[in-house]
């Protein structure tokens, strides 16, 4: 690949998920130095504590490829450190040190709520946290989870399956319902996710929920038997049960409050039943005013996640708001920034991965809108000169980290760290270990 740009420009890429570290990539290799910022300590964001935690082999190969990028001269890394209003390092601040050009790629670090009665009672989480738990990201992973025997779980998607593998397979619970406001025919998670758990599959209760939601569904034109062959060929490779647990899916039925016992833990989960009207070619779920309770002493909402408002930019329906008129589109798509309220792009500010948009959570999928983001950005700086001291900029750069009181770890520094966790996972003989902490990590760290 050939550089595309004549001089040296300076440009900071905010998050290092695949989205960040792909987008880091085809700038450096373009001609641009990249200076990579990341929240964690360790790169690799969903990546690395997004999939589900014994799934070796795939989080190995990728590991290796952010290596190899991370390798590239024209990329310095920074783990350790936090962009955003009240975290004492801004956009504008780096804007001002010198950088032409920042991507942001940070992801959805926000959790999105309904906003229903009971959901600050006691046993009652949302999915990112308990991903984040089981894949040991500090602070989540040395929080406390109260799960219970019976588990509602709001949401019929991959993430979903991956909570319900995790109850079922490890926490070993008695019962997981599924709770969907729609029908069968609109689950969204795939048949590989299925066959962790579909041999805990509850089949009588899957006919009567067929049963139930059959006139509902031919009203307006779904296929009945390929909703269901869906849902069951998930059995044909399943894993062998180890406990005797229900997993339950309960249709058309949509959340309206928590319940909870003297002690401030929830009991239940209230529901509206539902039927569906067609929308655009697609199915809306429409409430029918009857309500019940599904017994529950633990609720996980799966149901998406939505951006950081701290961070800096403008915001709008969870998400960053983009231009909606692109000076410089890919594919049709915007990747700028832009100010609803000045009516103009945020200058220099582009989004790409989650950021941008949230997607189907494929690290191929983020890859690609990262490279993308990056060519958006790229062809921005054409139109400036690059006429930065790279050396000063750092140095501003590097006094502001002292400033911040915390540690920035450089990536000569996270293969110290990525060494000593393969020591220890040997040691132990695990498959793969994991130092649970900030201060863990950055002790073994700062003792080479």
């Amino acid at each position: 690949m050939t550089n595309e740009l004549p001089d040296r420009y300076q440009v900071v890429v905010i998050g290092a998920g695949p989205a960040g570290l792909f987008a880091a990539r085809q700038l450096a290799l373009q001609g641009a130095h990249v200076v990579l910022l990341n929240r964690d300590i360790k790169p690799g964001g969903l990546a690395e504590y997004g999939i589900y935690h014994n799934k070796y082999k795939m989080k190995a190969g990728l590991r290796n490829q952010f290596h190899q990028i991370l390798e590239l001269p024209q990329i310095d890394y920074f783990g350790n450190v936090q962009v955003g209003l009240s975290t004492g390092l801004s956009l504008e601040e780096l804007q001002a040190m010198g950088f032409q050009a920042v991507l942001v790629s940070v992801g959805a670090q926000g959790t999105k709520w309904l906003g229903l009665p009971g959901e600050e009672l006691r046993g009652v989480y949302h999915a990112k946290d308990i991903v984040y738990h089981y894949n040991k990201l500090p602070p989540q992973s040395t929080h406390e989870f109260l799960i219970g025997k019976r588990v509602a779980i709001v949401g019929v998607g991959n993430v979903m399956m991956d909570i319900a593998h995790w109850l079922i397979r490890e926490q070993q619970v008695d019962e997981v319902v599924a709770v969907a406001r729609r029908g069968p025919a609109e689950v969204k998670f795939s048949k590989k996710e299925m066959e962790n758990i579909a041999r805990n599959l509850d089949l009588d209760h899957l006919d009567r929920e067929f049963e139930r939601v059959k006139p509902i569904m031919q009203s307006i034109g779904q296929d009945m038997n390929a909703a269901r062959d869906f849902i069951l060929s998930g059995l044909q490779k399943a894993l062998e049960p180890v406990t005797q647990a229900r997993f339950r899916l309960d249709f058309l039925a949509s959340p309206t409050r928590l319940l909870g016992d003297r002690e401030g833990r929830v009991c239940g989960l209230e529901v509206e039943d539902t039927t569906l009207v067609p929308q655009n070619g697609d199915t809306k779920a429409r409430g029918l005013g009857t309500k019940r309770i599904i017994d529950a002493d633990t609720v996980i909402f799966c149901i998406g996640d939505r951006v950081d408002e701290d961070f800096g930019l403008p915001v709008q329906w969870n998400e960053f708001v983009k231009n909606p008129n692109p000076l410089y589109p890919i594919n049709g798509l915007s990747y700028e920034s832009y100010d609803p309220k000045a009516s103009k792009p945020v200058a220099g500010v582009f989004v790409a991965g989650w950021s941008r948009e949230a997607s189907s959570g494929l690290v191929g999928v983020a890859r690609k809108d990262g490279e993308n983001g990056a060519t958006a950005l790229l062809q921005y700086l054409k139109t400036k000169p690059a006429n930065v001291n790279e050396s000063q900029l750092m140095q501003k750069l590097h006094s502001k980290f002292q400033s911040l009181g915390n540690p920035e770890v450089t990536k000569d520094q996270i293969w110290n760290l990525e060494a000593r966790e393969h020591s220890e996972a040997e040691r132990l003989g695990v498959e793969d270990f994991k130092f649970k902490t900030n201060a863990e990590m950055l002790a073994v760290i700062a003792g080479g």
